[in-house]
């Protein structure tokens, strides 16, 4: 006998409907894409095919683990929960709240414990000591768009299906699967468009699958992109092309800026021919709609904020913002409420560093600072969350030695991986098939309108779901922790769903034209429906969404989700930008003061010589950061660690087979691939891998080294404070031939 379950797929961004056949003992037999999803339409990629071997994989942990000396024992749900109590109190009574610091790693944006629970345990703790993947990521684009529109996550995306031009830089989709661009089956999208007439130029250093399948590929040297983009922005005002249709202020101090980048002074810096700059602003201008979009490439170099930004100064002069087939605002199901002030960045600095927070966080890349330096406010306990920073964050065998000398450190996370190795209990979330799902991050970022909520598959056979898990922390950080199991109905962990509920209820009939403004909260309270905790609160905020029954524009609920397991189509992506605005001027922003004033730094590197070479990083289609290198199926092939570096630098520098590429913070030997994919002057290793000696089998037969030694963390983008990992200036040698650097 077996099943048939409909979820959708959370090992990447693109949220793709799968459909599962499981056995009796439910056992995943077969993966298939889930042709009736309306969003994804039957698409599947490598990753999702294999959700059954990463759902049952050996190595996982099942119970918790807490560490004694240099061993490990299993422990009773009940005392890892003490232990971590007793933990965080032995830590604050002595060291005050200050001393404790918080760790999120990419997964939280793939899971709905990530989403509702990760906020209220920050909040327990009580400290500003907050560090996620953002700043080894996208944090540039959330900061430029806060600057530009009000608010961190105003992000516009492509219209990819009703595009004519689309301009794309620094990112791999068919490698991807797309990130900040939410796009199920993204490889079919940019085949669709090329079919209908429209044209796509990819921007990279290397000749990416995305880049074979484009009309056109431009090669960039890494972190030149600013560059690049003033030119097309200082040819668009030189021919008068510009034509912004939307009312914004700074028009004139961007063209201001613009003037010191002219194509030919780019040119020299970014490797692209001046007349290819000039034809790219022409295309743009000319283009019937078109769209600029960016990822990783450029978020991860040193001017990464200021790329970020003038990629939507360049969708604003186009006339392209805002509107069908140019750079739009999705609309997901679950958005509510207004930013109650402009948005700014540095509220509070890093303490050793003085580093600015953004969007409430401080960059990862001083992480290590807070925990070796002493002092008041030294961070000396440590929780993480589904995050790896040992091999995802700048310099990471420095980090590693960090977490070692931490007196306490708490890790949600199913491995005893590089990082969690290091922690004192490790409280591991049941399998993907345990847990429910909602994209509440990725949502923001689609192409299309959609929403899909999937119950658990199967049952938690007595553990508690992540959810539980961030929830009992956080109860045990506000101190309100007392009798009832994980599970409990009323135990602590259900009040504090029913006093966030309550909360959100509270604001929402305060807040004037919500469409419960006025009500009873005990009343909305009664009529929400959810098996769980997570449920309820998911329920009341598709209720109080733009499509919600209680905002008077549609009847979305979790009740009709539910009714319709293979997602909902919630329409084309449409004009909204006044009500996304929430400058405090009410327009668009278009040359903020931080980001004019990093004009002169990039002005001031514009005749430097670059580097010998350096180092970028690179997707894989069948990876996920250090997720998934424990799935068989997954490695080997293509999705190998190599340096990748162009044939004329290795017959240059007299390679054979492997060499050592240094840099200012470490070294490490490396096995070449040759290949003309990649600029001369540019060498590419894929992050996430150093898994030596891990205890994930598979994992550790497919080591790899690790890229982040190479990485320093005192290079960032100034902005955002972000860290640098593409145009890492590096050296490479033969094997046995030491270099300094």
């Amino acid at each position: 006998m077996t099943s048939t379950v409909h979820r959708t797929c959370p090992l990447c961004e693109a949220v793709c409907g799968l459909t599962l056949t499981l056995d009796d003992g439910g056992h995943v037999t077969g993966v298939r894409g889930d042709r009736d999803d309306p969003f994804s339409k039957g698409f599947i990629c490598p990753k999702g095919a294999s959700l059954g071997r990463l759902d049952e994989d050996p190595d996982r942990l099942r119970k918790p683990l807490i560490r004694e000396g240099d061993q490990w024992r299993e422990a009773s749900w009940e005392e890892a929960f003490e232990a971590v109590g007793q933990g965080l109190a032995r830590v604050t009574e002595r060291y005050g709240r200050r001393s404790v610091a918080v760790y999120l790693g990419n997964p939280n944006a793939h899971t709905m414990a990530g989403g509702l629970y990760a906020g209220p345990l920050i909040k327990a703790l009580g400290t500003r000591n907050v560090f996620t993947a953002a700043t080894a990521d996208q944090m540039p684009k959330h900061v430029a768009s806060g600057l530009m529109f009000g608010h961190p996550l105003a992000v516009p995306v492509p219209d990819l299906d009703r595009t004519d031009f689309l301009l794309m830089l620094g990112a791999n989709p068919l490698e991807s699967n797309g990130s900040l661009c939410t796009a199920p089956d993204f490889p079919g999208r940019l085949k669709a468009l090329r079919r209908r007439g429209g044209r796509l130029v990819v921007v990279d250093p290397r000749r990416t699958r995305t880049a074979a399948l484009a009309d056109e590929h431009v090669f960039v040297r890494p972190g030149s992109d600013a560059y690049l983009l003033f030119g097309i922005v200082h040819t668009l005002f030189a021919e008068d092309l510009a034509r912004p249709w939307h009312e914004v202020n700074g028009l004139a101090e961007v063209r201001e800026a613009a003037k010191h980048f002219p194509p030919e002074a780019v040119s020299r810096r970014t490797g692209v021919p001046a007349a290819t700059i000039v034809r790219l602003a022409r295309e743009l201008a000319g283009a019937r709609t078109a769209a600029v979009y960016t990822r990783m490439g450029t978020c991860t170099a040193e001017f990464g904020t200021l790329a970020q930004w003038l990629v939507d100064v360049l969708n604003v002069l186009t006339g392209n913002l805002d509107r069908p087939g140019g750079a739009m605002f999705p609309k997901p199901a679950t958005e509510f409420g207004a930013r109650r002030r402009p948005y700014a960045t540095g509220r509070w600095r890093s303490r050793v560093r003085g580093l600015p927070e953004s969007n409430g966080e401080l960059p990862v890349a001083t992480l290590a600072d807070e925990i070796e330096t002493p002092g008041e406010g030294q961070v000396r306990m440590l929780v993480t969350i589904a995050g790896n920073p040992v091999l995802s964050a700048p310099h990471g065998d420095r980090l590693a030695a960090a977490f070692a000398g931490l007196d306490f450190m708490v890790s949600v996370d199913p491995y005893l991986n590089e990082t969690t190795r290091h922690a004192h209990v490790i409280l591991p979330p049941p399998r993907v098939l345990q847990s429910g799902h909602y994209d509440f991050a990725l949502l923001g970022f689609a192409v299309r309108n959609y929403a899909r909520y999937s119950r658990p598959a199967l049952p938690l056979d007595g553990r508690p779901s992540e959810a539980r898990i961030l929830a009992r922390l956080a109860v045990i950080a506000s101190g309100m922790d007392g009798p009832g199991g994980p599970d409990g109905p009323d135990g602590p962990e259900a009040a504090l769903d029913e006093f966030l509920i309550g909360e959100m209820l509270r604001k929402a009939v305060q807040t004037p034209g919500s469409g419960v403004e006025g009500h009873d909260v005990a009343a909305l309270r009664a009529a929400l429906e959810g098996e769980t905790g997570a449920e309820r609160r998911l329920d009341l905020m598709l209720r109080l969404g733009p499509y919600g029954e209680w905002a008077g524009k549609g009847d979305l609920s979790l009740r009709k989700l539910l009714d319709h397991p293979h997602g909902l189509d919630l329409g084309a992506l449409e004009p909204r930008l006044p009500e996304v605005l929430k400058t405090a001027s009410g327009v668009i922003e278009l040359a903020p003061p931080q980001l004019v004033e990093d004009v002169e730094r990039l002005r001031g590197r514009l005749a430097e010589e670059p580097p010998d070479m350096v180092l970028i990083g690179r997707r894989h289609l069948r990876s996920n950061n250090s997720w998934l290198h424990n799935v068989g199926p997954l490695v080997g092939g293509t999705n190998t660690c190599t340096l990748q570096i162009n044939p004329a630098d290795v017959a240059r520098l007299g390679l054979d087979g492997q060499a050592v590429v240094t840099s200012a913070t470490g070294s490490l030997t490396v096995t070449l691939e040759p290949t003309d994919t990649i600029m001369p002057g540019v060498v590419s290793l894929p992050h996430g891998w150093g898994h030596a000696g891990s205890t994930q089998q598979v994992a550790a037969q497919h080591a790899g080294v690790n890229t982040n030694v190479l990485t320093d963390e005192s290079a960032l983008d100034i902005p955002s404070g972000n860290a640098v990992f593409n145009g890492v200036p590096v050296t490479i040698s033969p094997t046995g031939v030491i270099t300094a650097h």
